[in-house]
């Protein structure tokens, strides 16, 4: 597909214009750039949406939930700008399979890395300010995350999944996750896929450390349980 219809297609789920160059640019991981002469990345836009991300939330948080003290409103922004909160939010809008990787980095299943997705979504809000301004950049921020938000159960379970899942395990009655990990790739550059099971529900998470896999997978069977309660 031709990429400035790719860029529309993503700008449309997004529901914000951003200027091309931008968009690009906030989609180019450094792999893609060390394999093409050292184009410029999008890390510093990350480092930009990532303030971004943070204040937008923090603000919304303080203002709607005045009931709430400090430490309970930390929790709840931690939970939403969290690696794996933020990997969620990408997959929910297909940001994968915009991401201009390195062959490597690719074939290693860079597009479901929640390393890479979360990166990437902070990368495009910072792409957002620059390219329509701070309200624009709130306002993705807010619709990006709405569903997190809007529900509290799953606060915890996204800032710590694998204790949310067991205690959700026993609540419901049922034996304790099981975790099998494999990795596979050079030591430079590990994926790991995590094998998560309990009450005959299984999902796997993959990530670029044993933790972060078993992170996704314990977060992706807990949403499988949830509906059991």
């Amino acid at each position: 597909m031709d990429a400035q219809i790719e860029q529309q297609l993503l700008t449309d789920k997004l529901g914000v214009d951003i200027d091309p160059e931008l968009l690009s640019l906030a989609l180019t991981h450094r792999s893609f750039a060390y394999e093409n002469g050292g184009v410029p990345h999008n890390e510093r836009l990350e480092f930009l949406g990532d303030s971004i991300l943070g204040q937008a939330v923090t603000v919304h948080l303080y203002t709607t939930h005045p009931e709430l003290e400090e430490g309970a409103l930390a929790k709840r922004r931690a939970s939403v700008v969290s690696t794996v909160a933020l990997a969620e939010v990408a997959r929910a809008i297909g940001l994968g399979a915009h991401i201009r990787l390195g062959r490597g980095e690719d074939q290693t299943g860079g597009r479901d890395k929640d390393s890479i997705l979360a990166d990437t979504t902070e990368a495009v809000i910072g792409a957002t300010f620059l390219s329509a301004g701070p309200e624009a950049a709130t306002d993705l921020v807010l619709r990006l995350v709405a569903p997190l938000m809007a529900d509290p159960d799953r606060y915890g379970a996204a800032m710590d999944p694998k204790t949310s899942l067991q205690e959700l395990a026993a609540r419901l009655g049922l034996e304790p996750p099981r975790y099998v990990v494999e990795a596979e790739g050079p030591d430079h550059n590990r994926v790991f896929t995590a094998t998560v099971t309990v009450g005959g529900a299984s999902r796997t998470g993959r990530g670029t450390s044993k933790k972060h896999a078993e992170m996704a997978g314990a977060l992706a069977v807990w949403h499988a349980l949830s509906d059991r309660v």
